[in-house]
């Protein structure tokens, strides 16, 4: 599974620039408050990057289940819907976009119980 490794990295790339833009460029332009909210889409945009990465690594070495392909589809689809939709409140004002975020982080909630469900599975 190789392409999850792919996209962890690239993922993790993408948080680093997103923090970088939200410390040196939204900064003086936006409250600290959504600056905040912001901030917390680049962590879990880091966390999970870093998880797809993971996801890759464990299934090139234990083998890739359908369980651990739907982990890491469920872990981007996350980012999109979690940090993307923060991403998107700061940037654009839209408060509706927060009804996206709780999507994501069920993705996320998804995506990691797998992870733990085809470990155990395989004990």
């Amino acid at each position: 599974m190789r392409p999850y490794v792919a996209l962890g990295a690239l993922n993790a790339f993408l948080a680093v620039a997103f923090g970088a833009f939200g410390a040196h460029v939204l900064e003086a332009r936006v409250e600290p408050a959504r600056l905040d909210t912001f901030a917390t889409g680049v962590q879990y945009h880091m966390y999970h990057a870093l998880g797809l990465l993971i996801i890759g690594l464990l299934a090139e070495r234990m083998g890739a289940s359908r369980r651990m392909q739907w982990a890491g589809r469920l872990l981007l689809i996350g980012i999109i819907l979690f940090s993307g939709s923060l991403y998107l409140l700061v940037l654009t004002g839209v408060t509706v976009l927060g009804a996206i975020t709780p999507l994501g982080g069920v993705s996320f909630l998804a995506g990691w119980l797998l992870v733990a469900l085809d470990a155990w599975s395989r004990r």
